[in-house]
C-alpha cells in the first residue's frame, strides 16, 4: 500500500455554529482579527453576525469586503497590505469560496514575502501562517477544509492553483443554516461544484481507502439533497445535509486532489470570470466519458452511491446509468448546458486547453490528457 496522508483543520459542525467564531480565535491566540468577506454576505447579515461573536470574545477586528466572484491577484495584494497596516494576527474568512479563498491567499502574504504570483503551484510556501478560521456561507468550495486557493492571475487571465497544507485552516466552522440567504441559481452551481469535488477526488490518481469513503458519502448526499435544497431557501434539511456532503467533498479533494474538469474550468473562470459550479456541470459529462476506461468498478460504485440499480448490468451500462444520474441532475436544476452560453468563442480554445494540460488539477486525473484531448473535449461543450 502506498504511503499517503490526511490532513483536516477542526472542524465545528452546525445550527449557530457561527457562535463559536469569537472563542475559536481566542483559542488560537488571535489579537486583531482581519475578517474578509463580500458585499453579499455583508447584505445578508453574516459578517454582522460574525463580529458580534468576535467582540464578545474581546478580540479587536477589521473588516475587509474587496473581494469579487473570482478573487483577483491585485484583490489579495490590497488586502495583504490592508492587514499590514491594521496590524492584524489572524484571519477569518465568512463567505463562499471566494471570500475563503482571499483570505487564505491574504494570510499568506500576511507573514510571506512578495506578489500572490510566486506562489502558484505546490508548497511554495515558506514560513507558517497566521491562524485562520474559516466560515463557509455556500454548500460547495470546500474551501474551509482544503489545502487549496485559486487566485486569477489578472494579467494572463488564468486562475492559478496555490496548493499547500500550510494552507488548511486551523478552524473550519459549517452552520447550515448560513446557507437560506442563497438563491436557488447559486445553491444550484455551489451544489455541482461539490458534487465534482466528490466524483473527480474518488477517481484521482491520489484517492485513498479514507478519501474514498468521503467521496461516495458526498455523492449519495448529493443525489439526495441538492434538487430540495434549490427548490426552497427555508429547507433546513436539505441545508444540513448539504453543507455535509460539502464538507466531505472538501476534505476528499483537499486530500486526493482533483482532475481534468478542474484544470480545464480553471482556465475558463480566469478568461470570462463565469460561474465555477456552472462551468463544471457543463464539463463533468464530456471528462466522464473521456475518464471511463481508466476506472469502469469505480464508476459502477458511483452510480450505485447516486441512486442507480446496477443488479447484473455490465460496467458500460453502469457507467451509462451514472453519467446520465449527473445529466439529470444538471437538467433539473436547469443549468446552462453549452459553453457558448457562458460566452466562450471558438478562438479561446486553443489556448484555453495548452493552459489545463498545465495545470495542478491534471497530474491526478485517472486518464492521460494531451492538449489535443482538451481541446476536443472543449469543442464538444460548446
Amino acid at each position: 500500500m502506498q504511503i499517503s496522508k490526511f490532513a483536516t483543520p477542526e472542524i465545528i459542525f452546525g445550527n449557530q455554529s457561527i457562535s463559536q467564531i469569537g472563542e475559536s480565535l481566542s483559542r488560537l491566540g488571535a489579537r486583531k482579527v482581519f475578517l474578509v468577506s463580500d458585499p453579499g454576505v455583508l447584505d445578508a447579515g453574516w459578517a454582522e453576525q460574525a463580529i458580534k461573536h468576535i467582540k464578545e470574545s474581546n478580540l479587536d477586528y477589521h473588516l475587509w469586503t474587496h473581494v469579487t466572484p473570482n478573487p483577483k491577484d491585485y484583490e489579495v495584494h490590497a488586502g495583504a497590505a490592508e492587514y499590514r497596516d491594521h496590524e492584524c494576527n489572524a484571519i477569518v474568512g465568512v463567505g463562499g469560496g471566494s471570500a475563503m479563498d482571499a483570505a487564505k491567499a491574504i494570510a499568506l502574504l500576511g507573514t510571506n514575502d512578495g506578489s500572490i504570483l510566486q506562489y502558484e503551484g505546490v508548497d511554495k510556501i515558506e514560513r507558517p501562517l497566521p491562524p485562520m478560521v474559516m466560515l463557509p456561507t455556500t454548500a460547495g468550495s470546500g474551501s474551509e477544509v482544503s489545502q487549496f486557493s485559486i487566485i486569477v492571475d489578472s494579467a494572463r487571465k488564468v486562475k492559478m492553483a496555490i496548493i499547500s497544507k500550510s494552507l488548511i485552516p486551523d478552524i473550519a466552522i459549517i452552520d447550515p443554516q448560513t446557507l437560506m440567504t442563497k438563491d436557488g441559481r447559486l445553491t444550484a452551481n455551489t451544489g455541482i461544484d461539490a458534487l465534482t469535488h466528490a466524483i473527480e477526488s474518488y477517481i484521482s490518481l491520489a484517492a485513498t481507502p479514507l478519501t474514498e469513503v468521503l467521496s461516495l458519502s458526498a455523492m449519495r448526499i448529493i443525489s439526495q439533497n441538492l434538487r430540495p435544497s434549490v427548490a426552497s431557501q427555508y429547507n433546513l434539511e436539505a441545508k444540513q445535509a448539504m453543507a455535509m456532503a460539502s464538507l466531505q467533498a472538501g476534505i476528499a479533494f483537499s486530500n486526493a486532489i482533483l482532475g481534468a474538469v478542474h484544470a480545464m474550468s480553471h482556465q475558463l473562470g480566469g478568461l470570462l470570470d463565469t460561474p465555477h459550479g456552472e462551468v463544471n456541470a457543463i464539463l463533468l459529462p464530456y471528462v466522464l466519458e473521456y475518464n471511463y476506461i481508466a476506472a469502469p468498478e469505480k464508476y459502477r460504485k458511483m452510480a450505485e452511491a447516486m441512486g442507480e440499480n446496477v443488479a447484473g448490468l455490465s460496467l458500460h451500462d453502469a457507467s451509462r446509468l451514472m453519467m446520465k444520474a449527473v445529466t439529470n441532475l444538471t437538467g433539473d436544476l436547469q443549468i446552462p448546458v453549452t459553453l457558448s452560453e457562458l460566452g466562450l468563442q471558438p478562438e479561446h480554445i486553443e489556448l484555453l486547453s495548452r493552459n489545463a494540460v498545465q495545470d495542478v488539477c491534471m497530474a491526478t486525473n485517472p486518464r492521460d490528457m494531451s492538449a489535443e484531448d482538451v481541446k476536443a473535449l472543449f469543442q464538444k461543450a460548446m
